[in-house]
């Protein structure tokens, strides 16, 4: 049999009498600690209260999954966690593996720190987006970028997690994390992010020491948020009681605001320097072959594709604007190469 275990959020202290009474029969344990750190002194209070074998288990313990699953085979084994075990896919996928290999699965859910820290903010949990997880490395920060994007687009909140490696002691402060959201920014340069973006920072969910602090990027930059872990919020669209929620359960630096209001799709970025580029280029081919008789169609279409292009875009069909748009800068660019002119050279 192999159990999954999750002790919540407030450790041992805040566990259901269910998962006591696992961890008390369980001839092995395995507390897994890569998904949250464990602290000492819940160390020393879970080895009080297992009677069978306790040993730590690493990501790469977990995902390798083979001594754990022989175990299972043959003892009670429980595989323990912070939070809900299945937050973490390592999880789930050893729990699939497990049942292919006819070994029975046990679950004990608990409250996970993700969904915990999105109603300590005062946030509304139906508009949270795609949760993502900022690395230390800045590269790998473009698609937190594009998932900032994307869900603000939406009005939806990013719940972004940061990463941290118990085994060199490592976390990723939050001031380090939006400052390399900024450097990325300044890279992709679609207005996503800012000193003036409002962010929720939210420590240590459930413990004591529990702290959220929220404001412009530009005011969390200064401030020092103790020991991990550590979650960001970027908010998209808030509700009115969101809004007053903010400023209740948090330390509100800054007045909360709506950072979706200032985002443009990227396709209404597009078109709005391609559309007006379009036209004066047609106003340039218009007055060099206005009495060109064979040309006349072809200026016509452009002109056509532009009028679509706008009406498309009023519409919110972005992607018929953007086809559109580009027909018609196909048709002149047919005229630059057949006739030798460059009518782009006067819409720069």
């Amino acid at each position: 049999m192999l159990w999954f275990v999750g002790l919540g959020i407030s450790g041992l202290d805040g566990a259901s009498a269910n998962a006591i009474q696992v961890l008390k029969k369980a001839d092995m344990t395995y507390f897994e600690n890569f998904t949250s750190p464990i602290g000492r002194t819940e160390l020393s209070k879970i080895k009080k209260l297992v009677k069978g074998k306790m040993t730590i288990a690493p990501r790469w313990m977990v995902e390798d999954g083979k001594a754990i699953l022989l175990l299972a085979k043959k003892k009670n084994v429980v595989l323990l966690a912070y939070g809900d075990p299945y937050v973490a896919t390592t999880h789930q996928e050893l729990r699939t593996r497990a049942e292919k290999e006819n070994i029975k699965t046990r679950t004990i859910h608990a409250a996970s720190a993700i969904t915990s820290l999105i109603g300590e903010c005062g946030l509304h949990h139906y508009k949270i987006g795609r949760p993502v997880t900022i690395m230390r490395e800045i590269p790998s920060l473009s698609t937190v970028y594009y998932t900032i994007y994307e869900n603000m687009v939406k009005g939806n909140h990013s719940l972004l997690i940061l990463e941290f490696d118990n085994s060199s002691n490592f976390f990723l402060d939050p001031k380090d994390a939006l400052s390399s959201l900024l450097e990325t920014e300044n890279g992709q340069k679609r207005n996503v992010i800012n000193q003036s973006t409002f962010a929720i920072v939210a420590s240590r969910i459930g413990s004591k020491s529990q702290k959220i602090i929220s404001g412009k990027i530009s005011s969390l930059a200064k401030i020092d948020f103790g020991k991990p872990p550590h979650t960001i919020i970027i908010p998209g669209r808030l509700h009115f009681t969101e809004h007053d929620a903010i400023k209740m359960f948090s330390k509100c630096l800054d007045e909360p605001f709506d950072n979706s209001s200032k985002i443009q799709k990227i396709s209404d970025q597009m078109l709005s320097k391609y559309i007006p580029k379009a036209r004066k280029a047609l106003e340039e081919v218009s007055k060099m072959f206005k009495d060109d008789v064979n040309l006349k169609p072809v200026i016509e279409n452009a002109q056509l594709y532009i009028d679509d292009s706008e009406k498309f875009q009023r519409d919110g069909q972005e992607e018929l604007a953007v086809l559109s748009i580009g027909y018609a800068e196909g048709l002149m660019d047919s005229l630059r190469l057949s006739k030798g002119i460059d009518p782009w050279a006067q819409s720069l």
